[in-house]
């Protein structure tokens, strides 16, 4: 029988603190470019899990609820909200006399235009399974608007903050249809100027925006370089006030320059790898636990990341709600051979190491972790995917028997802030692929049913028990080798003001200015 409770939550306006601060608005300065390391695969919030790409959107774009910097829900194009008792309708006060940069108003009929886009699966939208407990959205009148879900869903509000829900213009949806990833029209401070992929996107001051004194600056341009040394070479030349980012073992000589400011900013972003437990030999739970004790994590910390991270202390990292704060697993060489000799592996395997990245890192990381199972009788072949091939080989495939994933380094931000887009996507059942990321394809029936009540109540202290128990089974049965979190390394000109990494690594940039 469904749970039921009883909710009554409204986060009050702010006030439009931030748009009221005292003191006239900084004069309009050139252009600010900001050096990041992966090109842009769309720019539609609903048509992408890219971190950066919904990072990017933030300049055009807007939602209702937003994170700040301490991933804290705050109201934004919404100003409030209340829950029904059973936890199955949320009742959403709108901002009045808000534009999209068309000219369009935005009101209760531009969200249920949004929500319902997503929500229908013609449309073959990658965000389709952050929205799909809704039932239906009805417009109560032009500033009210009220969302029936099907079931409880305790982090709703939370995906509504999240960077991919955000409000496109109608107007422009109707025009563009699906071409409106190269058209974005949104309420942001910046409007879309030019997108040349896998090489800049350019948007500038969008006049009409309803936040007054915003944004400080004429021009944001967001320059693809892939490469590590140039990318820190562009923050110290100048063609970049922003990098990130930043290559770790650059980070001290970056510190020496005294027109530079480095920031090493805290992060919940898990590295791990996953182990597909639907085969051999990885099926055994000692086998799994063997490689989380034949690693040495602090070691791995310091020669793959500059000592810019540290050893899991948990499923999910700390700063994420509801996260479990655990001992890491000790570096035990002698216990590893001990249980894979009882699992009947005395003379070790061999089998392959993907990584989901090319990068210069993670090309470390996956060297690092060759030599560490190599000690233990391992022998690991080590590859480094190219995005085409990651989609094809890991989140394409169809059927867990056939799908050729086995070790698999990887990592995840819980962009949500919450637990549940910790766990669901990665760690239960109904997250194996091709639906979500479950590489492990681990299944424990009581931590898919800890994560299903989680869901169903906004119990705090019932949640936290859950969430609780769910990730104590989870440490146990060692799906993953829990390797490190690392920290987000940046760097940027002391002239620039307002450009902030949040923890899940997307950006907080309304604020940005930049001094003469």
């Amino acid at each position: 029988m469904m749970q039921r409770f009883k909710i009554k939550r409204t986060i009050a306006v702010l006030g439009l603190a931030v748009g009221l601060l005292a003191g006239s608005p900084a004069m309009a300065t050139e252009d600010v470019t900001i050096a990041v390391n992966i090109s842009l695969d769309s720019l539609d919030p609903y048509n992408t899990n890219s971190t950066l790409a919904q990072a990017v959107g933030k300049s055009y774009y807007e939602g209702l609820f937003m994170f700040d910097k301490d991933l804290k829900i705050q109201p934004l194009l919404a100003t409030g909200y209340e829950a029904s008792e059973d936890g199955l309708t949320y009742t959403i006060k709108l901002r009045d006399g808000v534009k999209f940069q068309d000219g369009t108003d935005f009101n209760a009929d531009a969200v249920k235009v949004n929500l319902e886009r997503v929500l229908d699966k013609s449309n073959g939208l990658a965000r389709y399974n952050q929205f799909s407990r809704i039932e239906k959205v009805d417009v109560v009148d032009p500033l009210t608007v009220k969302i029936t879900l099907k079931e409880p869903f305790s982090a709703f509000i939370n995906s509504l903050a999240h960077p991919s829900a955000m409000m496109i213009s109608p107007t422009a949806l109707k025009k563009w249809g699906k071409d409106i990833t190269f058209h974005p029209t949104g309420t942001g401070p910046f409007e879309f100027v030019e997108w040349k992929p896998a090489t800049y996107l350019k948007v500038k001051k969008f006049d009409g925006y309803w936040q007054k004194g915003y944004p400080k600056i004429d021009t944001l341009t967001f320059r693809t370089v892939t490469d590590n040394n140039t990318r820190a070479a562009m923050v110290q030349t100048g063609e970049a006030q922003f990098a990130f980012p930043l290559p770790f073992e650059q980070a001290k000589l970056l510190e020496k320059n005294d027109k530079l400011k480095v920031v090493a900013a805290p992060s919940i972003i898990a590295r791990y790898i996953s182990m597909n437990v639907q085969h051999k030999p990885f099926d055994d739970v000692r086998v799994r636990q063997a490689i989380n004790y034949a690693i040495n994590k602090e070691a791995l910390a310091k020669v793959a990341f500059a000592g810019y991270a540290f050893p899991s202390q948990g499923v999910i990292p700390q700063g994420v709600q509801y996260a479990k704060k655990m001992d890491p697993w000790p570096y035990d060489p002698k216990k590893a051979k001990e249980l894979l000799k009882e699992a009947g592996y005395a003379d070790g395997f061999s089998t392959q190491l993907w990584s989901a990245y090319n990068d210069g890192t993670s090309a470390k990381v996956v060297q690092f972790l060759q030599q560490q199972l190599g000690q233990v009788g391992i022998k690991a072949s080590v590859e480094l995917l190219e995005s085409g091939q990651r989609v094809q080989r890991v989140q394409q495939a169809q059927d867990p028997k056939t799908a050729p994933v086995r070790m698999y380094y990887a990592g995840w931000s819980a962009s949500t802030g919450e637990a549940d887009w910790a766990l669901r996507p990665l760690l239960a059942t109904s997250g194996w692929p091709p639906v979500f990321n479950n590489t492990a394809y681990y299944s424990n029936p009581e931590v898919d049913e800890d994560i299903k009540n989680a869901l169903l109540t906004t119990d705090d202290a019932e949640k936290t028990k859950l969430y609780a128990d769910a990730q104590d089974r989870i440490w146990k049965d060692a799906p993953w080798a829990f390797l490190v979190t690392m920290k987000l390394l940046s760097a940027q000109s002391k002239n620039l003001t307002g450009f902030n990494v949040m923890p899940d690594g997307s950006f907080q940039y309304k604020d940005v200015d930049l001094k003469p």
